[in-house]
């Protein structure tokens, strides 16, 4: 029997906020189906990811990936940076 890697999850958003050392909070959007209206509507998460060269700045475009939580709230890394 062969064991699979499950691939994990990775995600694209802008940076809104660098104030924490080695950590940054990109802004994520997703678009959610209205239960009642069935009308697509755009949810926005804030998820906070680790920076270990803090090379991000409010504005960036960013890659993140889900990983073993490093804190209380910080459970995504930065893949890199897409645009500056």
């Amino acid at each position: 029997m062969e064991c699979y890697k499950k691939q994990k999850k990775t995600k694209i958003g802008s940076v809104i906020s660098t104030k924490c050392n080695k950590t940054g909070v990109v802004s994520v959007l997703n678009k959610v189906k209205h239960p009642l209206y069935k009308k697509f509507v755009l949810k926005r998460t804030k998820i906070m990811f680790h920076d270990e060269k803090n090379e991000t700045n409010i504005g960036d475009t960013v890659k993140i990936m889900e990983c073993r939580p490093l804190s209380k709230r910080k459970r995504w890394r930065l893949v890199n940076i897409l645009n500056k």
